[in-house]
């Protein structure tokens, strides 16, 4: 499959805009560029393969994309928040067990 310079910065884009959108809603906050990137691009193809599954089509466009890579983006930090205890992310399965009381 060849990828020419404009489909990687659509990609690229969408990703950003994704990350950064699913951040807010998620956290209140982002994770930089790259992180924010690599969640939107990782979350498009978690909405890619999930919003089908449950009978939802957006449409085509840019704007459907975008809107596709957020509701993935949002539910892989929503995942990465129940399982990463309470480091950076908040929340997780731990609570007070994992602490010291003395």
């Amino acid at each position: 499959m060849h990828l020419s310079n404009e489909s990687i910065f659509v990609i690229l884009a969408v990703g950003l805009i994704a990350g950064w959108l699913a951040g807010k809603i998620v956290r209140g906050a982002g994770f930089g560029l790259i992180g924010d990137a690599g969640v939107g691009i990782v979350g498009a193809f978690i909405g890619d393969e999930l919003l089908p599954r449950l009978g939802v089509h957006l449409g085509v466009g840019t704007i459907g994309l975008i809107v596709n890579a957020t509701l993935g983006a949002i539910v892989l930090l929503l995942v990465v928040r129940l399982f990463a205890g309470s480091g950076r992310f908040g929340g997780g399965w731990r609570g007070r067990l994992g602490r010291r009381w003395w």
